[in-house]
């Protein structure tokens, strides 16, 4: 099964089902000597687990990581570096009823299509419990960008149809919804309390601001920088949709307006996103994603079975009811471990790091 492996210099590899033993993720191009210990990489898991509120499926897993591998007295050895966390609260009967039948929305049909063979139980390698192991990853490569100066802030921009039109930055960690905005949190926290009341489920936009990434990071052509990053965010199952700076609003704009003109203070607008040319400009990398309803509800669907026949389906079992909060964390590590990779190869090709201002 190849796709498991992501970067060039800086190479993750996650492994494992949502309801088998575990899942982990080896971290291989680390540089030796980076201080990492569990409780950092514990952190960012914390983040993302299960069962942080009555808006995210009750699963219980305490995500608990272990290093195997890569890291002695504390700091990184340069070998690679492995970490494994143990399913605890799989509850692989909630399956039994629909084995034969592909759920809606699901990769049921095209992994069974693909491989001739599927893992029921809580879909196997295409659940989103498989995030838990980027997160993983992306929290030692968010410890190696800190030392250069980089800071990764995702948000909720929108979700169950309610945009955030205030942007206080300290108070995206004080709800549940990860929004940045007081009133449009309790709104979109009673939206989808009444989604959870009909079985229904919700989908929203996720914005990530990356601020201190040097001028020069990334590659012309098919390794653009935007576009290593529009993959590694696209990689998440749930992400539909990926824009960076203006985004679509840029089809209906003149080249006047969108035109990032420069004086000699910089830049003096960043409607590309941080990005021109596929290359890094020192301003602040933005980006969205468009992450989609949970594909679980437990309002009755109709869809087919392995038999081809038309069948009538009830999913059960704990579930999202939007999945916009848990996914923020994975959004920020997948960008993370894509800069890291970049910047790794940008020492490679040069033999110093980026300068860090214009």
């Amino acid at each position: 099964m190849p796709g498991n492996s992501l970067g060039h210099y800086l190479v993750i590899s996650t492994f494992g089902e949502s309801h088998g033993v575990g899942i982990g993720v080896t971290v291989d191009g680390l540089p030796p000597g980076l201080e990492i210990s569990e409780k950092t990489v514990q952190k960012q898991l914390d983040r993302r687990r299960p069962g942080q509120s009555d808006i995210t499926t009750p699963r219980k897993e305490a995500d608990e990581v272990r290093i195997l591998s890569g890291v002695f007295e504390g700091k990184t050895t340069g070998t690679p570096l492995a970490m494994l966390l143990h399913n605890s609260d799989a509850r692989s009967s909630d399956y039994d009823k629909i084995v034969k039948k592909f759920r809606p929305g699901h990769a049921d049909y095209t992994y069974f299509k693909r491989y001739g063979f599927r893992d029921w139980r809580g879909s196997g390698r295409a659940s989103g419990r498989e995030t838990a192991a980027r997160v993983a990853a992306g929290a030692v490569a968010r410890r190696w960008l800190s030392e250069q100066g980089v800071s990764i802030l995702g948000f909720v921009k929108s979700a169950a149809g309610i945009d955030c039109e205030i942007f206080d930055m300290d108070y995206i960690e004080k709800n549940p919804m990860r929004a940045p905005d007081y009133i449009a949190a309790q709104k979109m926290e009673a939206r989808i309390r009444e989604l959870i009341e009909i079985g229904d489920s919700a989908g929203g936009v996720i914005e990530c601001r990356i601020n201190g990434v040097p001028p020069g990071l990334g590659n012309p052509v098919f390794d653009k920088l935007e576009a290593n990053l529009g993959k590694a965010i696209l990689s998440i199952g749930a992400v539909r949709g990926f824009e960076i700076g203006v985004g679509f609003r840029a089809a209906n704009m003149r080249g006047s307006e969108h035109n990032d003109q420069m004086d000699s203070n910089g830049f003096r607008s960043n409607n590309a996103g941080g990005i021109i040319g596929g290359i890094s400009t020192g301003q602040e990398i933005v980006f969205r994603a468009a992450v989609k309803p949970a594909s679980s509800i437990s309002l009755p669907q109709t869809t087919r079975d392995m038999d081809g026949e038309t069948v009538d389906i009830n999913i059960e079992g704990r579930h999202d009811p939007t999945i916009c909060p848990r996914i923020v964390p994975v959004i920020e590590a997948m960008a993370a471990i894509t800069l890291m990779d970049q910047w790794l190869g940008y020492r490679a090709l040069r033999g110093l790091d980026p300068p860090k201002h214009l």
